[in-house]
């Protein structure tokens, strides 16, 4: 993997990741596929959305239909027909979320497979080796994610976990592929400014911020943001995990981040809700059943350019197979057009107007922060 920087405004950078696989143009949307398929699209949907990357789950691929079979099929971009990058991420956050199910040590996680029952254990080294066998692009290191809230004790342990994990991981780390490590340690400043400082020494490829959008409010997130920006090395990309609201992701970019992943925007597509230049628009509505308006008239994707809100509206109502794959379509069309126009605002030191015009098509007052 290699990293440059293209262009920057304030902390926001404009940069390029290359692979033999192709090159990925931040800051960078990866849509996620859990299992091996973003929900409702195919290769050429992505492709032609402009999505240079995408996310595999490594857990939910090791339980279904397990890494080793997708291994001896010829890795996860053969078995998916996805040529690009893939980032598989390490597991960690989905045994997190099991919650109480969950039981945590000095050697790895041990839970029961949410599909037959069955009692697994996962190390650190056992998620590389899954990473590896589903053949990513970039992995990332195995870590516990830390609760919120949290006492300054708790986020203290869990932090200084993962950075053992996170050295049990580079040490098995044997494939080409990039490696993250991941900045933990709750809301305190002092535990993330050390666990960077834990990642740095054992030299990952990529820092990740992890532990976030896991129930703080936006002045928290935004907080561990702002001291982040200059303390993360600037030869290295960084990756905010799983934060997916368009306003989050502009906002991580003044601070600095690189690449974003998130289920929201075809998570929401099969709730009804569509995203747009204007904000939010819930296609379930009343209104929208007699509209012959596009979904976004500021959108070039094929469903505005060919279908009514009355036509989804309707495909809706009547939970349509295709309403949903039409509206996952334009949600990750509509987030591949937005990291369009910001590296273009970057690339063109036009960051600023970007940012008023972003907050003002959303009648939002735009909150203070770096341009």
């Amino acid at each position: 993997m290699k990293f440059s920087i293209k262009n920057t405004s304030g902390f926001a950078r404009r940069a390029e990741l290359q692979f033999d696989r192709g090159n990925i143009q931040t800051p960078a949307f990866m849509p996620v596929g859990t299992n091996g398929t973003v929900k409702g699209l195919t290769v050429e949907d992505l492709e032609s959305t402009g999505s240079e990357i995408i996310l595999g789950n490594t857990y939910h691929l090791m339980l279904r239909p397990g890494d080793e079979a997708i291994r001896d099929l010829g890795g996860l971009h053969k078995f998916s027909n996805w040529s690009r990058p893939i980032l598989t991420d390490s597991g960690g956050f989905q045994v997190w979320s099991l919650g109480e199910l969950v039981k945590i040590t000095e050697e790895g996680v041990k839970f029961s497979s949410p599909y037959d029952g069955k009692k697994i254990f996962m190390t650190p080294e056992d998620s590389i080796q899954i990473q590896e066998n589903l053949g990513s692009d970039i992995m990332m290191a195995f870590d516990e994610c830390t609760d919120y809230p949290s006492t300054y004790e708790q986020a203290k342990d869990s932090m200084e976990l993962s950075m053992r994990w996170a050295k049990r991981c580079k040490d098995a780390h044997k494939s080409r592929s990039a490696l993250f490590g991941i900045v933990q340690g709750g809301m305190f400043e002092d535990l993330r400014e050390l666990s960077l400082h834990a990642l740095l020494d054992i030299d990952f490829d990529g820092i990740a911020l992890g532990g976030l959008s896991v129930g703080e409010s936006k002045k928290e997130k935004t907080k561990i943001l702002a001291f982040m920006a200059d303390k993360l090395p600037q030869h290295k990309p960084r990756y905010l995990m799983g934060v997916g609201k368009p306003e989050d992701i502009v906002e991580a970019v003044r601070y600095g981040i690189d690449m974003f992943d998130c289920v929201l925007p075809t998570r929401n597509a099969r709730n009804g809700q569509l995203i747009t230049s204007t904000g939010v628009v819930n296609i379930r509505n009343a209104p929208y059943k007699m509209s012959e308006d596009p979904v976004d008239e500021n959108c070039d994707c094929k469903v505005c350019k060919n279908y009514s809100r009355a036509y989804l509206n309707h495909l809706d109502r009547t939970n349509e197979m295709l309403g949903s794959m039409l509206s996952s379509y334009h949600n990750i069309y509509y987030y591949q057009s937005l990291m369009r126009n910001i590296r273009e605002s970057i690339m063109n030191n036009k960051f600023a107007n970007f940012l008023k015009d972003f907050y003002n098509m959303r009648n939002l007052e735009m909150p203070d922060g770096p341009i």
